[in-house]
């Protein structure tokens, strides 16, 4: 096998689905590992017996669970549109069983969390990032790629691209608001500052760069650090969907908010809500 059928299936995913840079480098590591595995055996000699081969592999070199059923859909994908395309005659991945993985209950913060981060020596970029992540629920992504006509600072609501470049709407409150007209101060400096010409970007670095996902995360980090608890950036969407249905939201509006495209997928956070709420209850009975 080469990687040359492998880039033009990157290709047409990336031109046809939409997916993100991130998702379609996963796809790139997963199918070049695959390949490596099977260089001298011919694609049309790959059956159902090798692809579950490969699965034994990987699984007996410890590979974490959710990366193994990550590699399996990459692969699943990948033979489908070999098929579909004539490449190969029959589609060895077709019947190969997806595992199913125990749902795991995303982490949260508390509102006093937030609030002590909030509260915390933030520059303006840094209080407008915690205030976007938590009080819209961006994913990183979504985040590092904000443009200025994204933002509606009158109408208090900011326009993102999700995953599939699906486009929402998503409303922020006063002291997002506030963070914003702030934070606008300190990027108009850096504009000058550096004689940057038609800035795009809502984030721009003092150096005069954008701003990018591991400068996120590594911010989110240290926060997390401050208050004794390991976070990313995610934990803060998580945070912001929980809070919103302990407060009486409704489910399928939350769906929209965080551009779910099934509400099964914002029906975990549902469970959240009813373990907090019974982790309060035990925790009032044990003190009486």
């Amino acid at each position: 096998m080469d990687l040359e059928k492998v880039s033009q299936y990157l290709e047409f995913i990336e031109i046809e689905k939409g997916l993100s840079e991130n998702t379609i480098n996963a796809y790139r590591r997963d199918l070049s590992a695959f390949v490596d595995y099977y260089a001298d055996t011919p694609l049309e000699n790959i059956t159902k017996h090798s692809l579950n081969n490969y699965i034994i592999y990987l699984r007996e070199n410890n590979l974490n669970p959710r990366s193994v059923v990550r590699k399996i859909a990459s692969l699943r994908g990948y033979f489908k549109w070999l098929n579909a395309n004539g490449f190969i005659k029959n589609n060895p991945a077709e019947t190969i069983e997806q595992p199913k993985l125990p749902k795991r209950l995303p982490k949260v913060m508390t509102l006093s969390e937030i609030k002590e981060i909030l509260n915390a020596d933030l520059n303006t970029e840094e209080a407008l990032i915690v205030e976007l992540l938590y009080g819209c629920g961006l994913r990183v992504s979504e985040l590092v790629n904000l443009k200025i006509s994204d933002i509606d600072t009158k109408s208090k609501y900011v326009k993102c691209f999700g995953k599939g470049s699906k486009e929402r709407i998503v409303p922020f409150g006063k002291k997002a608001k506030e963070a914003l007209i702030n934070y606008f101060r300190t990027r108009d400096i850096n504009i000058l500052k550096n004689n940057l010409k038609n800035p795009d970007k809502l984030f721009i670095k003092t150096t005069g760069k954008y701003i990018t996902r591991q400068d996120v995360y590594n911010f989110i980090h240290k926060q997390g650090q401050k208050i004794h608890k390991n976070i990313s950036p995610h934990t803060l969407r998580h945070t912001f969907a929980t809070h919103l249905l302990e407060n009486g939201a409704d489910l399928r509006v939350v769906q929209e908010l965080l551009g779910h495209s099934d509400v099964s997928t914002t029906q975990l956070y549902t469970h959240i809500t009813k373990k907090r709420l019974k982790d309060v209850y035990f925790a009032i009975n044990n003190m009486s």
